[in-house]
């Protein structure tokens, strides 16, 4: 699909956007990302409603990065929203956060997380997580063929 959506990244903080991108590029990981600050946002873009009404069910994104801590929808509610969607709970999905909280890796990984990984302080590090990440999600992992369509 041309110009389809690889990555779907739901981050409010725009440094740490910024930082994610950067090292997604640098590693040649991903050639389309889509960023959204929020996440209504994201359920937006993953539904197709909103803002976002026009676009495709077919292409839906190999990989979404989502945030806990998001205005409007918070992360496990985007979580919860994606995976209990018969159109899109193959999706993969990654918690990219700060928290440490036991309560949330628990309830992420109830919900129907992938993978979740704390976000790494100092930059090198943040860097080498996310390129691991993208490898693995993207270059490694095989994702189902059949398509995902939302109607």
């Amino acid at each position: 699909m041309k110009n389809a959506v690889e990555i779907l990244l739901v981050e409010d903080s725009e440094d740490d956007a910024e930082l994610t991108l950067r090292a997604l590029r640098s590693g040649n990981l991903a050639n389309h990302i889509h960023v959204v600050g929020d996440g209504e946002a994201a359920l937006d873009f993953l539904f197709c409603q909103g803002v976002y009404s026009g676009r495709s069910g077919l292409q839906q994104p190999r990989l979404v990065l989502v945030d806990l801590k998001l205005p409007k929808v918070d992360g496990l509610s985007v979580v919860r929203a994606v995976k209990l969607n018969s159109q899109t709970r193959t999706i993969p999905i990654v918690i990219l956060t700060s928290s440490r909280e036991e309560k949330d890796v628990v309830s992420g990984y109830e919900l129907g997380a992938n993978s979740y990984i704390q976000k790494p302080v100092e930059f090198d590090k943040f860097r080498d997580t996310i390129r691991q990440l993208g490898f693995y999600w993207l270059l490694a992992n095989q994702p189902p063929i059949f398509s995902r369509a939302v109607n």
